[in-house]
């Protein structure tokens, strides 16, 4: 990032955490309906941690949002648990970063484990070149929302929606996930059983975007884990 400035570093300390703890189907408002709620607004501490999966310690719901296959599902972030105003950043410290949205297809999602949930990516917004475009930026202009379509080939069925965002600003070898599970159902879909990735394992520690800073002259943004799904 070209920036790069003592006093940028310095604020990019700031503590700023954050939680995904609801979700929009069409114009539909579910809040916490069918979210597995995580236990704090603190970031994962490694990218192979087992909680990559669906957060830090999150809690069972028997809630699951249905949703029709082609229409559009919207995760939210905010700073605190039940915090939801516009007036606040959604992630703030200058935790730049991207945000990704992956989907995973289940025999149930009220009880789906890691060792059964593989996930594809189905949004990412990364960085491109100014600090208005990093992903985190992009969710601070949206009052922490990131809205995107439910492929409309994919199968019908129960789903893990996995909301994540990185914040990259602590430096290289650093990254803080955030991250969270949303329970779903998806109606009048396709064939398609999209391959995907687990998580834990989706992402190294020696993956490129992890070893550079981002104030560094030379940065250059590389998307972890799979390209978003075309179908």
């Amino acid at each position: 990032m070209k920036y790069a400035t003592v006093l940028l570093a310095a604020a990019a300390t700031a503590s700023a955490h954050s939680t995904w703890q609801q979700l929009w189907v069409g114009s539909e408002d579910k809040a916490g309906t069918c979210v597995r709620t995580v236990r704090d607004n603190s970031p994962i501490t490694s990218v192979t941690s087992p909680d990559m999966f669906c957060g830090r310690g999150p809690a069972s719901t028997s809630g699951v949002c249905e949703v029709a296959a082609g229409g559009s599902l919207t995760v939210e972030l905010h700073a605190q648990p039940g915090q939801r105003s516009c007036s606040q950043p959604a992630i703030g410290g200058n935790h730049y970063g991207p945000v990704m949205v992956y989907m995973a297809k289940v025999a149930d999602a009220k009880t789906a484990t890691s060792s059964s949930a593989s996930f594809f990516k189905v949004a990412e917004d990364g960085y491109t070149g100014t600090t208005a475009s990093w992903g985190t930026e992009i969710l601070n202009a949206n009052c922490g929302k990131r809205a995107f379509t439910v492929p409309k080939s994919i199968a019908s069925g129960d789903y893990l929606v996995r909301a994540e965002a990185i914040a990259l600003h602590a430096g290289a070898n650093n990254p803080q996930p955030y991250v969270a599970c949303f329970q779903v159902r998806v109606t009048g879909g396709g064939s398609a059983n999209p391959a995907g990735v687990r998580f834990p394992g989706a992402y190294k520690t020696s993956d490129r975007l992890f070893t550079q800073a981002i104030y560094n002259q030379n940065f250059q943004y590389v998307s972890p884990g799979p390209a978003v799904y075309s179908g």
